[in-house]
């Protein structure tokens, strides 16, 4: 189940390393006052479509996807962001 999370969080790291010329992920990447209104956007989104019980998985995972492009681009890395949920546990 978590291998497309795995694969999306390599892939987006790769973008990072070797940009390829053209890719949405780089846009992202590149830019962080677009990257931080996607997020914000696409959350508002997901509320909405929950809301009006519309398009939730699509949104969902458009929310999944920016957040973590978001993270990478401030080199947030989602390992420690696990770490610091699963120390909340305790």
């Amino acid at each position: 189940m978590f291998d497309t999370l795995n694969s999306l969080i390599k892939l987006i790291r790769e973008r990072k390393e070797k940009p390829i010329e053209g890719s949405y992920t780089n846009k992202l990447l590149k830019d962080k006052s677009l990257i931080k209104s996607k997020v914000l956007e696409e959350i508002n989104e997901l509320i909405e479509a929950v809301e009006k019980d519309t398009n939730k998985l699509h949104e969902s995972a458009d929310v999944l996807y920016h957040l973590i492009v978001y993270l990478e681009s401030n080199d947030i890395k989602i390992e420690d962001v696990m770490d610091e949920l699963k120390k909340r546990r305790k």
